[in-house]
Order: C-alpha cells, then sequence, then structure tokens
C-alpha cells in the first residue's frame, strides 16, 4: 500500500489583524502559525494560498476589500497555482472572513478536481468559528469527502498546539 500523500495549503493575512477586542500587528499569521503545526505533525507538503495583488497591511482596509470581494463574488487571481492532483489528503485553512473563507480561497478550490480527495477545513477565528465555509468547501469542492472542520480561536492559536494536533490524527 502506497503512503499517503498529505498537503496542507492555507491562506493567511499578516499584518493588523482584530485579537481579543483590539487590533494587533502580527508577523505571522494565526492560520500560518496552525498550518506549519499539522504539516509539521503529518510530514506534510506546505502552500501557501497567495493573491496575485495580496491585501492591505491596515486591518480596517483588509476587511473593506474583502468585503467588496465577496460581495462581488471575485475570484481573485493567485500568485501561484497548486494542482492537488497528487494528494489523497487536504487540510485547508484559512481565517473567517465575512461569515466564509476568503476569496482567494474560493479561486483555489475551484482551480482544483477534489473529486475523491479528503479535506480537512481549519478555520482561525475571534469567536465566529466557521461561518458558513464548511458549507462553501461542500459546494466547490464537488466530489470530495469534507470532513468536520476545526475552528481555532486565532489569538490563541499557540496555546491550541494538543487540540490541533487531536483533531489532525482523527
Amino acid at each position: 500500500m502506497r503512503e499517503q500523500k498529505i498537503l496542507v495549503a492555507y491562506f493567511s493575512h499578516k499584518g493588523e489583524n482584530y485579537s481579543n477586542g483590539s487590533i494587533v500587528n502580527l508577523d505571522k499569521g494565526n492560520t500560518e502559525i496552525a498550518a506549519e503545526m499539522i504539516a509539521a505533525h503529518k510530514h506534510a507538503e506546505l502552500f501557501e494560498i497567495e493573491s496575485e495583488t495580496g491585501y492591505p497591511f491596515v486591518y480596517r482596509a483588509c476587511v473593506e476589500v474583502s468585503k467588496k470581494e465577496l460581495s462581488e463574488d471575485a475570484r481573485p487571481k493567485l500568485k501561484e497555482e497548486k494542482s492537488v492532483s497528487a494528494y489523497d489528503t487536504i487540510y485547508i485553512g484559512y481565517p473567517n472572513w465575512c461569515g466564509t473563507m476568503p476569496m482567494p480561497v474560493w479561486t483555489f478550490l475551484e482551480n482544483n478536481d477534489f473529486t475523491g480527495k479528503t479535506i480537512y477545513p481549519f478555520c482561525t477565528n475571534e469567536g465566529s468559528k466557521m461561518g458558513r465555509s464548511e458549507e462553501d468547501i461542500k459546494r466547490l469542492a464537488a466530489g470530495a469527502e469534507v470532513k468536520e472542520g476545526l475552528p481555532i480561536h486565532g489569538s490563541s492559536v499557540k496555546e491550541e498546539r494538543e487540540q490541533i494536533i487531536r483533531w489532525a490524527d482523527q
């Protein structure tokens, strides 16, 4: 039996972020921290989903761009494409933006065929949990088996390592 190939694909935002009621500056996004934990534990390949144009550093400006993209049902062009064809299992991580995933994650999902793949979604947030992202993934990645996602309180992601690893091992 061949070894399972695992990919951890994630979108993360560095810069100003909302954290426990205030705005803080992050050198590394919370979702990136969680993705690195999973990839190291599962001996998986890591891939950052990035839009070609990027997002504003300033929190309020980033929120406005994300709201506009969602309302326009935008599909931002990605900085780099990544095929999932060689992978059996894909962990997909993202922050909860406007009740779902950032639009570059939609682009990534629509640009790939997930038929026969298993997807494990994980979402950093400050209280909004997974939003409707799991339903969106099921629709966008038709043919995949989408497992129950893991909502992670973003500002305490480093303290959540044990829970993240336990979930990744399910």
